[in-house]
């Protein structure tokens, strides 16, 4: 539906209202139980952390359709967006083992 302005107006039949949030909310605490009971069931190391791992992704990605709106935005907004985010957090990770050259510097002081 558009308004006067020709904005994008979203209906609470568009975005389903309250009892959607509700439900993928309990969704979500539903993943993060699953997560700690898998974390107590005592499984190796290495399966634990790729079930955790795409548990967390899976959960990301609800999160950022359904809480930030990206589900009912134009595919090339999210197409341009994520990538994008991904580059800046793995440049992010290059440049944070920098910060610990720090302290072997020595400062000149006056």
């Amino acid at each position: 539906m558009r308004d006067q302005g020709e904005n994008v107006v979203m209906s609470s039949e568009q975005n389903g209202g309250i009892g959607k949030s509700v439900g993928i909310w309990i969704g979500l605490v539903c993943i993060a139980g699953i997560e700690v009971f898998l974390t107590y069931r005592g499984l190796s190391t290495h399966a634990l952390l790729f079930v955790l791992f795409a548990l967390a992704i899976v959960e990301a990605g609800i999160a950022l359709a359904y809480f930030m709106h990206l589900k009912y935005e134009r595919p090339s907004l999210v197409w341009t967006l994520i990538p994008f985010v991904i580059f800046v957090l793995l440049m992010m990770n290059q440049i944070w083992p920098d910060a610990y050259r720090v302290d072997s510097l020595r400062f000149l002081t006056y």
